[in-house]
């Protein structure tokens, strides 16, 4: 499994964390999040893959972003339509494109099928009153009844106290990265370099 860490904010931390080889850096540009990025990336290494995350943004906005800040992938976390990303996908066809979904106690995964051609991956994260950043994991049994062959993200309040967990999850499951946030901060958007550093070491990532 590969490791995305989002929520970068600060670039001092940014060049620690980069330090550890994730393979995606997260940034939010969603102005209600706490961990809002605005501002310069420092030049990171090539094969960490920078990820725009967004919330109902309009096409011309992450466009834009992806050209300023040279994005390799997009997050999706809002309502955007199969067709909104279709256009995404045709104006920056390069760009990996990453659909989110929140889920709680049960998900309907038929909701998935339209965009099974115009995404990369999928990603599932807790349902809560945030978009993101929840901070509590969800029931990750509803993913035994997952019907795509798609890769996906498994996110949603990952901590150290779930690298056991993570270990028992279905082997069969199309898993493409572990994403983690919130658990990982000494504030947000600052990470927690020792921190990270265990998970990666125990999750053997």
């Amino acid at each position: 499994m590969k490791l995305k860490i989002c929520g970068m904010k600060y670039p001092e931390n940014m060049k620690s964390v980069a330090g550890l080889q994730p393979d995606y850096l997260g940034f939010i540009f969603y102005e209600k999040s706490a961990r809002y990025f605005e501002g310069e990336i420092p030049k990171l290494p090539e094969n960490i893959k920078k990820t725009g995350v967004f919330v109902d943004a309009s096409v011309e906005d992450i466009v834009s972003k992806i050209k300023t800040y040279g994005l390799d992938a997009v997050q999706l976390h809002g309502n955007e339509s199969p067709g909104f990303c279709e256009e995404i996908r045709e104006r920056s066809c390069e760009t990996e494109l990453i659909k989110v979904f929140s889920v709680k106690d049960e998900f309907d995964f038929s909701v998935l099928s339209p965009y099974e051609n115009v995404v990369d991956y999928y990603l599932f994260d807790t349902k809560g009153k945030l978009p993101g950043g929840n901070g509590y994991a969800f029931n990750w049994k509803l993913l035994s009844d997952y019907p795509s062959k798609k890769p996906f993200f498994l996110s949603g309040g990952i901590g150290l106290e779930h690298t056991e967990k993570l270990k028992q999850v279905d082997p069969k499951l199309p898993i493409h990265a572990i994403d983690v946030n919130s658990k990982f901060e000494i504030a947000p958007g600052q990470k927690n370099i020792e921190q990270l550093k265990q998970f990666i070491d125990k999750v053997k990532i």
